[in-house]
């Protein structure tokens, strides 16, 4: 669960870290430091906001039935996928242009007075905070709890963010971050995956769903998830040793559709790529 985990936190955090860093240069660029506090606050509280629903969702199911608690994990590991299929391609989309888009807002929002920044800002990174909430009640969910797995590459995996983030602000390190988030978008569409089909498995433990005795294959005799390699797929790709053919039919329609989508190339563009505009 913690390369899944770290993947997330990471990809997410590095896009909250890189919008924050805009908005930060563009302010100390234009000589408008007075404003920074209010970009911080707005940080804050969408951080806070985003803890907050993290723990609520992980910690306030207890006293649910198990069916409900099949029920509700299985549809927030969906709305986790939908969450992080957008993420994918808006930044595949946005990241040339966000930069520009970001500080015209960020300029409008200073005419307006503090309240508009600290809202801009709220919601430029409360976006991601919420998504990583999300995706952190499903890891856990996956998890099968007694583990603190999910926890530590979250942490992780945003904390090395922030210092990537960090470095580039300063100009310490460079990198094609196109690249980067191509490559991590490729992994994060197997990791969807795979919760997009443990997600179905919980409704069909709910008795939401039907077949939950019907399976495409079962390799627990050859693979189990108790072995190192069962282990290290299951918490990469959420490999479960008996799939039902909901399971491996979501699997497979899902890769075989939004992979090639994610792949295809992209208009050329003359737009400010993000890694320039963080060091204007």
């Amino acid at each position: 669960m913690w390369f899944a985990s770290a993947l997330i936190g990471l990809r997410e955090g590095l896009e909250a870290a890189l919008v924050v860093s805009i908005l930060v240069a563009f302010l100390v660029k234009t000589d408008r430091r007075h404003a920074l506090r209010w970009v911080w606050l707005g940080v804050g509280v969408a951080v806070v906001l985003s803890v907050g629903v993290g723990a609520i969702l992980t910690y306030s199911t207890a006293q649910l039935s198990f069916e409900q608690q099949e029920l509700l994990g299985g549809t927030l590991s969906i709305v986790a996928v939908g969450f992080v299929t957008a993420m994918i391609f808006w930044m595949r989309k946005a990241s040339r242009t966000i930069a520009a888009e970001l500080r015209g807002k960020l300029d409008e929002a200073l005419d307006v007075g503090p309240l508009a920044v600290l809202v801009l800002s709220f919601f430029a990174v409360g976006r991601e905070g919420l998504e990583t909430a999300v995706f952190f009640y499903s890891t856990v969910q996956t998890a099968q709890g007694g583990t603190t797995e999910p926890l530590i590459g979250f942490t992780a995996g945003i904390l090395a963010a922030i210092v990537l983030a960090y470095l580039i602000y300063r100009g310490a390190v460079r990198f094609d971050l196109g690249k980067f988030f191509t490559v991590t978008g490729v992994l994060l569409v197997f990791v969807a995956a795979g919760v997009l089909g443990y997600g179905l498995h919980d409704l069909q433990e709910a008795a939401f769903l039907p077949g939950l005795t019907t399976l495409a294959f079962d390799a627990s005799a050859v693979m189990p998830e108790t072995s190192w390699y069962g282990a290290l797929l299951k918490g990469i790709f959420n490999y479960s040793q008996q799939t039902t053919v909901l399971q491996a039919v979501a699997w497979l329609a899902y890769v075989a559709i939004v992979l090639p989508l994610f792949l295809k190339p992209k208009k050329k563009t003359v737009a400010t790529p993000v890694a320039a505009a963080v060091k204007e």
